[in-house]
């Protein structure tokens, strides 16, 4: 059984629900990067989430924009996060998704990246600007791999999209809680439940919620109905509001533990 198909196997004989955090590779360094991995796995983390840096991330708020930025400044490549993973495979099997656009892995070449990333050890693949219609120059790559090509559902996709992607996504689906780019919210949309209920519905797969859950209240209250709770503008802000403190990780990790203990607590 792949590694991101085993968290969730035994997470649904426990009852319990996974907490999936975001961060951008790279921001600041790859260094911090590899280190926030290490101690979001001791925290409890149960599936990681790194981000490619680029230059025009539609999907994404002025949060995680900037995070990009500041790793492109630094010079960090497509490469440079595939050869991270490679390093975290050395001391962590800890289930690591890459999430980026399609340009860059284009520019690498799908067969190309493909191959690098199951070298390393990735488990999976978002790529938010890449719908199922187009998404098989990197599906037929996948299909008969370990690497788990994840598909987004959202708000406004129709049942029979629903089961399209159910049928075309490994891993779990990612289900986009609000239509808009990521960041926290005060508040989460009320339908978030009603829309995770219609997806267990057409599908089987496990369903994880992203985009706007920042507070602990918010990520129980997503956990009492989903398999899998994504925060990531919140974990990226507090890496830069921190970026020139002392003990930064530390606070950034305390952030993460509270988290996961929000999505474990019983409902």
């Amino acid at each position: 059984m792949k590694r991101i198909e085993q968290v969730f196997f035994n997470l649904v004989k426990t009852n319990k629900t996974a907490f999936i955090p975001f961060i951008t590779a790279g921001d600041p360094t790859i260094d911090t990067t590899r280190k926030l991995v290490f101690a979001f796995e001791e925290a409890g983390a149960d599936i990681i989430e790194l981000g490619i840096p680029f230059s025009d991330p539609l999907a994404d708020g002025h949060t995680i924009q900037q995070a990009s930025e500041r790793a492109l400044k630094n010079g960090v490549s497509l490469r440079n996060v595939i050869e991270l993973v490679s390093d975290i495979r050395e001391k962590s099997s800890v289930p690591i998704v890459l999430m980026g656009y399609y340009n860059p892995i284009f520019k690498y070449g799908v067969s190309n990246f493909v191959r690098d990333s199951i070298k390393a050890g990735v488990d999976g693949i978002i790529v938010p600007d890449l719908p199922p219609e187009e998404a098989m120059p990197i599906y037929d790559e996948t299909k008969n791999s370990s690497l788990a090509v994840i598909f987004l559902a959202a708000p406004t996709s129709t049942d029979d999209r629903i089961k399209l992607i159910g049928r075309m996504t490994k891993g779990f689906i990612y289900y986009v809680s609000l239509t808009g780019v990521t960041g926290a919210r005060g508040m989460l949309p009320r339908t978030i439940k009603r829309n995770v209920s219609r997806i267990k519905s057409l599908t089987s797969k496990p369903v994880s919620v992203g985009f706007g859950i920042s507070t602990p209240q918010q990520a129980k209250e997503v956990a009492s109905y989903a398999d899998g709770v994504i925060v990531g503008s919140a974990i990226v802000k507090l890496i830069e509001q921190n970026l020139n403190k002392p003990d930064p990780l530390d606070k950034v990790t305390a952030y993460v533990k509270q988290m996961v203990n929000a999505t474990k607590e019983e409902n």
